[in-house]
């Protein structure tokens, strides 16, 4: 399935049906009073965090979305029938922006959130309720509101656990295979990943977090440059950062501190979240070879890993379970430099 992360669609919610002019008319009552009655309402349009979506693939389909509108009033002071509201179904963690203003209208995180985009008209009043003591015979009413509408722009963030960023071909994909059920694509090259990934790991007692694979960081990535700018948006929901560094780059510092400044650069949120850092690769280091230093302050741990001999796996996910389950991130207050 093709992983949509974002969609524009023109939303629509319906008119309110206009009011009734009618008068009685009886057999032996040749003067029958007003009767006309109200429209209508027109049906809004919500949208709903569905258990059943993890792509906004369906909107790029179809990009017109209309409520129903509210039907007109009648005689015998019968109402019209209200539109009926529409439920767009979308993934839970989508963002809701207006595509002109670009105001954030809201966001449904857990699966059931709904949110109101455009309210339906209100339907006109039929001409027996404009009736009075001294003006018992109306033949005003009044049309319906039109609906609102509007565009939209829906954006995912993928909601998990933890999320794990790093260079291409930094061990991401690799890694997510080994320690899930996930099947990302794997290659010797860059970019491999061409969109994210969530896998499932479990760990004893039946424990379960939530990883994701993001595509490649590199040098530029929160100006649209590689990937990294299309998809950092998926780790701002994440709870907790590990920061990928293979023990065979030129210069594994270089590498921590590009991360970090990407992710500071793209939002300065993503560095008040605590993170960790994992060297991966360490099979192809002689047995005689140290861990290269590294001088990361702010991280919490620091694992050494290879996915290929499968070797310090355990201990990184416990890492991860002590993370996610304490502060997700630094206090408000404590700001933190750039690398």
């Amino acid at each position: 399935m093709t992983f949509i992360d974002r969609a524009v669609i023109a939303v629509a919610a319906g008119s309110g049906g206009a009011g009734a002019v009618s008068f009685r008319r009886e057999k032996f009552v040749p003067k029958g009073g007003p009767d006309g009655g109200d429209g209508g309402h027109g049906g809004s349009l919500y949208v709903r965090a569905s258990q059943h979506l993890s792509t906004l693939l369906d909107y790029q389909y179809r990009a017109h979305w209309k409520a129903d509108r509210g039907m007109h009033g009648q005689g015998s002071n019968k109402t019209g029938k209200s539109g009926v509201d529409l439920y767009l179904p979308i993934p839970a963690g989508t963002v809701i922006i207006d595509d002109e203003t670009q105001e954030t209208l809201g966001e449904v995180v857990a699966v059931g959130d709904e949110l109101l985009v455009v309210k339906g008209g209100r339907g006109g009043r039929g001409n027996a309720s404009f009736a009075t003591a001294t003006h018992q015979s109306p033949r005003e009413s009044q049309p319906g509101e039109r609906g609102e509408k509007r565009r939209i722009e829906l954006v995912l963030k993928l909601i998990a656990d933890v999320g794990l960023l790093g260079e291409p071909n930094a061990g991401k994909s690799t890694l997510l295979s080994v320690i899930s059920e996930a099947h990302p694509k794997i290659a010797n090259y860059p970019f491999t990943t061409l969109e994210p990934q969530l896998g499932v790991t479990s760990l004893s007692d039946s424990r379960t977090l939530v990883v994701a694979d993001i595509p490649g960081i590199i040098e530029g990535a929160h100006q649209g440059k590689g990937l990294g700018d299309r998809f950092l948006q998926h780790v701002e929901r994440t709870r907790v950062l590990a920061y990928l560094i293979p023990v065979d780059s030129p210069d594994p510092q270089a590498t921590y501190d590009l991360l970090r400044a990407e992710a500071h650069a793209y939002s300065p949120e993503l560095g008040k979240k605590q993170h960790m850092v994992i060297l991966t690769k360490t099979d192809l280091l002689p047995d005689e070879e140290t861990l290269p230093p590294l001088d990361v302050p702010q991280a919490v741990d620091v694992v050494s890993i290879s996915s290929v001999a499968k070797k310090g796996l355990a201990e990184m996910k416990e890492c991860f379970w002590r993370l996610v389950r304490g502060t997700s991130e630094f206090p408000a207050e404590e700001t933190l430099p750039l690398p």
